[in-house]
């Protein structure tokens, strides 16, 4: 039997993986409600293209590089997604077209001295002056991937996540994947 403070460790250590392991990425789903989603048989990437890569970073960003890195795990993600959701990629007349935008930008997080303290201090505290503690600027990505039918946006998912800027491009590969089956596993939407 294991002692009372190697299992607090172990209790501790597994509720910080899962923590962890949902905090990778931040899924988002939005669908029209009137469309039937029960017809979709079929589906094509969109004509004009199968997706964008947008960057608003640094001056040298070069969206057309990153995309020829990002864009072929998100067309094999997505193609083996909908395979498994038993629908036929169409070379001809499908359902519905795909699509998919990466965004790439920055983002700043802050921490102030009272942030969380009411406007009024009726509690007798000294006023204390708001000064940043804290500040933490991110690289985010955004996967987004639309579904349109009769050139309208029927479902829409977006993947939110951090990026580290040090990360090789495995892993990059890897949150791409597991981005885009974390959006499909929300396809179909549940509808009364």
């Amino acid at each position: 039997m294991r002692s009372k403070p190697t299992l607090a460790i172990a209790i501790a250590l597994a509720a910080l993986m899962v923590q962890a392991a949902l905090a990778r990425v931040d899924v988002k789903v939005d669908f029209d409600k009137t469309f039937n989603f029960k017809t979709v048989k079929s589906w094509s990437w969109n004509p004009a293209g199968a997706g964008e890569v947008k960057m608003a970073r640094t001056q040298t960003d070069d969206p057309d590089a990153m995309k020829k890195h990002a864009e072929p795990p998100i067309i094999e993600a997505v193609t083996a997604e909908m395979s498994r959701l038993k629908l036929e990629q169409a070379a001809a007349n499908p359902d519905v077209f795909v699509n998919y935008y990466l965004l790439l930008t920055t983002n700043q997080s802050t921490q102030s001295i009272g942030q969380f303290l009411p406007a009024t201090m009726s509690w007798g505290l000294p006023l204390i002056p708001q000064a940043t503690q804290s500040l933490k600027v991110l690289n985010q990505g955004s996967l987004v991937i639309d579904l349109t039918a009769k050139g309208n946006v029927v479902w829409r998912g977006v993947a939110q996540a951090d990026i580290k800027i040090g990360s090789d491009l495995k892993s990059r590969e890897a949150k791409l994947r597991d981005g885009v089956r974390d959006l499909l596993k929300r396809y179909p939407p549940k509808q009364p």
